[in-house]
């Protein structure tokens, strides 16, 4: 049995090789206020955090090397959802196009876009279907 069970989320850390980039990305262009930057012992920038709201963050890290990419289809963590409300994501999808951020593909709960480093997030609606969606999706917001 567990001492009381998790009660939602901490952080969500992505390790990332331009900083600087992906700060840029997920502070800039999607909006998340940094709450606090870390430098490493020589000073140099290792991490930024980023509220998710709720006393969440999403910590993105500076990778101590380059190393191999995870493929979208491998085990493992697959994507970042966060949240918007379904009338906001047209303006969504004209923010990201203005920010010259592709879509890479939509269903009627979810817009899903790359980061600088590749990394798949996405803008979900779930459970509220997007006006005029033909197929909201029969498996939920993936």
């Amino acid at each position: 049995m567990t001492p009381g069970g998790p009660r939602g989320l901490s952080h969500l850390a992505v390790l990332v090789t331009d900083l600087e980039a992906a700060e840029g990305f997920y502070a800039g262009v999607l909006g998340l206020r940094v709450l606090r930057r870390w430098d490493d012992a020589s000073g140099r920038p290792r991490s930024v955090w980023l509220d998710l709201g709720d006393g969440s963050f999403l910590a993105v890290e500076r990778a101590p090397e380059a190393g191999p990419r995870r493929s979208d289809d491998a085990p493992g963590h697959h994507c970042l959802a966060l949240r918007i409300e379904a009338d906001a994501r047209s303006g969504w999808v004209a923010h990201l196009e203005a920010a010259g951020v592709p879509v890479e593909r939509e269903t009627g709960y979810t817009v899903y876009l790359r980061d600088p480093e590749g990394n798949l997030v996405a803008l979900s609606h779930w459970p509220d279907a997007a006006a005029g969606a033909d197929d909201p999706g029969a498996t939920g917001p993936r």
